[in-house]
């Protein structure tokens, strides 16, 4: 006969923890049940020692639904259950604390205008879900409490504040033996939260030593819980009520609601947001990151013997020559309207009078560099000669080759296609002030690019400029002038958002003209990633001109379309739908 544990709480004695990963027979009833796990709300708690093959523990995590957390206890060899699904499983960085009922010293803990009590049929799910989400957790989906009052393998508590009648925090018990028959008559302590807008002390430990005092007039043994590693807070309050540290690991799936769990911490080398975006999708998938140059966005994504090098969403599966045809703006043009496409008139500006006989035929003319990004050189809307033939001089500074292109009205339309799919459209719209009467056109520019600034992580500001001056000259006002009230102004021509302008998501209303040109023009071009101008009056229409591919396209501020996502699906294709 084996001898009684002398302590049971020791890390290093299994006694109590013998029956993990093993087939589980019950004198009375027969084997316990197989696969157990049971419905939380927030997700399933699975315990893992009823499952005698660790591939399917590994198997049951596809079953997690969308939005919920499922979490799997009791492993005897949790890294070979993560090992049957290493991209789509991880082990979770918590502690388990176990509490010894033997162990356990009531003190009363009633506080002044709080009472806690068992949930209630009638109790506000709302109440609940919103102290959840206040602190970072998954709310439980509708209708679980209702359902929950009448399980009796669960003890959920409430926290009211007796002052206003109001929910201000909740715990979840859950019943081991109620649940498969647990021959090691344990419990455990699940979703403890407080509104962190309450200004009652002590609501946690009064919610905990409730559902203490619960499992211990039900007959059970210990009751575990899992706790952050970092949450000092929390364990603090544990080790104040007598519990302590035993070897017990949980594993969950990855999904958007673990990330930051699984990711690590971030590079210490912080990239712009369009390479920051790119890299945190892959660490959440699970590929390797280096970071090479972040000044300019280099990085280098590594998986299973496979490496590719980026510079934001430009990779190594785009070939060099593809990427000279999209470089160079002319040649883009000519290979597009070669294709049969619908591409603005242009030609290269060779002095003066090219220029006006350019002007001559097209008397509302675009200036900009061959090769450039960002809006860099780009004049709109020129109409005369010497205008034009300025521009042209301040373009010639960024690039020796000089397009002069014919103006042409609509939307600015940025189409993004990823694998010869259209994953994105966007209208972008040029940056604009409204007046309120006491500030000049200059104030409410700085005060509108800060606004930018603040929401783009500093890409995206508003310069006052020659091309803003112009601007605002063409629409009778000056920078020192002070905007009646609710009057708007346009204070850049291009709509580009480095220059302030903003996006808007046209995705589900775009033609389909409009998506098969996209589609074909990334063909011809032989972009596997790309991002094209389009100008067109109306996005649901199929009239269009192509003004620009980009063969390093923005893949932010694009929401709520996966733009990373196909991008990183595009690299990698065995991750692909890994969080589905």
């Amino acid at each position: 006969m084996e001898q009684p544990c002398k302590n049971p709480l020791d890390p290093t004695c299994m006694c109590s923890l013998k029956h993990w990963g093993k087939p589980l027979k019950d004198a009375a009833s027969g084997t316990v049940p197989a696969d157990v796990s049971v419905d939380c709300g927030w997700g399933r708690l699975i315990f893992g020692q009823t499952y005698d093959d660790p591939r399917q523990l590994a198997k049951s995590f596809r079953d997690e639904q969308r939005g919920r957390r499922d979490v799997a206890m009791y492993i005897r060899d949790p890294h070979v259950v993560v090992s049957y699904a290493p991209q789509e499983l991880f082990l979770d960085p918590s502690l388990t604390y176990r509490l010894d009922f033997r162990n356990y010293r009531a003190h009363p803990c009633s506080l002044d205008g709080l009472t806690v009590r068992p949930l209630q049929d009638g109790d506000s799910e709302t109440a609940i879900n919103r102290i959840y989400q206040a602190r970072g957790m998954v709310p439980a989906y509708q209708g679980f409490y209702a359902k929950a009052c009448r399980d009796e393998r669960l003890q959920i508590f409430v926290a009211v504040d007796d002052s206003v009648d109001e929910i201000i925090g909740a715990v979840t018990g859950v019943d081991h033996q109620r649940v498969f028959n647990d021959l090691d008559n344990g419990s455990s302590l699940w979703a403890l939260a407080v509104d962190p807008q309450c200004r009652i002390p002590k609501v946690g430990e009064a919610l905990v030593r409730e559902l203490i005092v619960a499992c211990i007039e039900n007959g059970r043994r210990f009751i575990d819980l899992s706790v952050m590693h970092s949450n000092k807070e929390a364990i603090a309050l544990y080790a104040k009520l007598g519990f302590e540290q035993v070897p017990v690991y949980c594993i969950k799936k990855k999904n958007s609601i673990n990330a930051p769990l699984f990711i690590g911490p971030d590079p210490e080398e912080q990239l712009n947001i369009y390479a920051r975006i790119i890299t945190d999708e892959a660490r959440r998938r699970g590929i390797g990151v280096e970071v090479i140059n972040a000044e300019n966005g280099y990085f280098r994504l590594s998986l299973g013997g496979r490496t590719i090098t980026c510079r934001e969403s430009l990779s190594e599966l785009t070939s060099a020559v593809a990427m000279s045809w999209c470089d160079d703006k002319a040649v883009t043009r000519s290979m597009l309207q070669g294709a049969g496409l619908r591409v603005p008139a242009q030609e290269i500006a060779a002095g003066l009078d090219s220029i006006k006989a350019f002007a001559k035929t097209y008397p509302r003319v675009v200036v900009k560099p061959a090769r450039g990004e960002q809006g860099a050189g780009v004049f709109v809307d020129l109409t005369n000669p010497a205008e034009i033939e300025s521009a042209v001089g301040r373009a010639a500074r960024l690039c020796d080759k000089v397009i002069l292109e014919e103006f042409v009205t609509g939307a600015d339309l940025r189409i993004i296609v990823i694998a010869e799919e259209v994953v994105a459209a966007a209208v972008r719209k040029p940056a604009r002030i409204r007046g309120n009467g006491e500030l000049t056109i200059a104030q409410l520019i700085e005060k509108q690019s800060r606004r930018r600034a603040a929401a783009t992580g500093g890409e995206s500001t508003i310069p006052i400029d020659e091309e803003t001056r112009r601007t605002i000259d063409d629409q009778g006002y000056a920078l020192d002038h002070v905007l009646p009230a609710g009057q708007e102004l346009q204070v850049r021509k291009t709509a580009n958002l480095h220059t302030g302008g903003t996006i808007h998501d046209v995705t589900a209303d775009l033609h389909p003209t409009l998506r098969e040109v996209a589609v074909t023009a990334a063909k011809v071009l032989r972009m596997p990633v790309v991002g094209f101008d389009f100008l067109v009056p109306d996005v649901g229409q199929e009239e269009y001109v192509i003004i620009e591919a980009n063969e390093r396209p923005g893949l932010a501020n694009h929401e709520p379309q996966p733009t990373v996502e196909k991008f990183l699906d595009l690299l990698f294709p065995q991750t692909k739908n890994i969080f589905a």
